[in-house]
């Protein structure tokens, strides 16, 4: 357990689980906790992020930042999404290393996992068989991080352990059609053609002041704004979203995600993940695959989502599907035991958090 005195940088406190992991430990009693945006630090930099760590010598770090998105992100920057996130990784974990840092927190994520694992997917899944094409350079580079960390506590008996959270959403969310997750496109997207439909311009207005799309904001026309949409799929009373609807996905609450991680970082060793690992035919404890799942041990299909989501929003129009556009892996369903064995459950259900988070967009726009 660190002392309550504890410095503690979170890199990413800004974003959707960064933020979430900033006010889970203020709410446990830690604020001594040290934070940089972007433009103060860029994580891609490795002389910033040594300079950094010399001067503010932090006991424990959080590694919550990422070059993230969805499938359309992934498809069209395979590099960026590969490059910024081993960078990004490289820097912050061997920069914590050489500064004395024993205790250090990784988010990665599922997509770790091949695109054909057994279900539910659990850890010893990692590297039995190869990964979904769609996001494999991004999937590489997390489990470089993984590794990383785990190789780093092997040699060195350091706590640096790595957790892979399924898909998640929550306040603070990133609601771009193009490079969001699926779950803030899908409520945009509908919550959109839903006022389109009433023929409610000022709320159309409104979101797009908010955040333009394609370069078109509120004070567009009536017929530019329709334009733009419509290449999104977004349409009066109808929207068409991406795939067949049949892959079935998993979703956590990004406050969930952060209870979890705080958790884990504040009780868990290393060492404890490591004694689980089997002996080889040598009698060599092989040590691997000391990452753990981070979720809700609960899926659906999309096409459920959606349906979900047009209920909460309030929408009664058509949805349709796109299926000349990719779905992804099929079906990515945590084995969340290993986490439930270190004493930690979600409480967020995914009707209710997706109710919460269209109440958040609706308020933020």
């Amino acid at each position: 357990m660190l002392d309550k005195s504890a410095k503690i940088y979170v890199a990413g406190h800004r974003g959707l689980v960064g933020s979430a992991i900033w006010r889970s430990l203020q709410g446990r009693g830690y604020n001594n906790l040290v934070g940089r945006s972007h433009g103060e630090l860029d994580l891609c930099d490795s002389i910033t992020v040594k300079a950094f760590f010399d001067e503010q010598m932090p006991d424990a770090v959080v590694l919550a930042a990422a070059h993230v998105g969805g499938i359309w992100a992934n498809l069209n920057y395979p590099a960026d999404f590969i490059a910024e996130n081993l960078q990004i990784q490289q820097n912050v974990i061997m920069e914590a290393f050489r500064h004395g840092v024993s205790r250090l927190l990784f988010l990665g994520s599922t997509c770790i996992y091949p695109r054909m694992a057994p279900q539910p997917i659990a850890e010893d899944a990692l590297l039995t068989s190869p990964l979904e094409y769609t996001n494999e350079p991004y999937a590489i580079a997390k489990i470089a991080g993984l590794k990383l960390c785990e190789s780093l506590s092997r040699q060195y008996g350091v706590n640096y352990l790595a957790v892979m959270p399924t898909n998640l959403y929550g306040p603070g969310d990133n609601f771009h059609l193009a490079n969001s997750h699926v779950l803030p496109a899908m409520i945009r997207k509908i919550h959109l053609a839903k006022c389109l439909g009433l023929g409610d311009m000022d709320s159309v207005r409104r979101d797009l002041a908010a955040r333009p799309v394609d370069g078109v904001d509120g004070s567009a026309g009536a017929d530019e704004i329709s334009a733009a949409l419509s290449r999104y799929g977004i349409y009066p009373g109808r929207v068409l979203l991406w795939g067949s609807g049949r892959p079935l996905r998993e979703f956590l609450w990004s406050e969930d995600m952060a209870d979890a991680s705080v958790h884990v970082l504040l009780n868990v060793d290393f060492a404890s993940c490591a004694s689980q690992c089997p002996m080889g035919p040598d009698g060599v404890r092989e040590v691997r695959n000391c990452h753990i799942n981070i979720g809700t041990g609960k899926e659906l299909h999309i096409s459920e989502l959606a349906s979900l989501v047009a209920s909460a929003v309030g929408f009664g129009g058509d949805i349709g599907w796109d299926a000349s556009k990719p779905d992804g892996t099929p079906r990515k369903l945590c084995d969340v035991s290993k986490i439930h064995s270190l004493g930690w459950r979600h409480s967020v259900e995914l009707p209710e958090g997706i109710d919460r988070l269209h109440k958040w967009y609706i308020n933020n726009l």
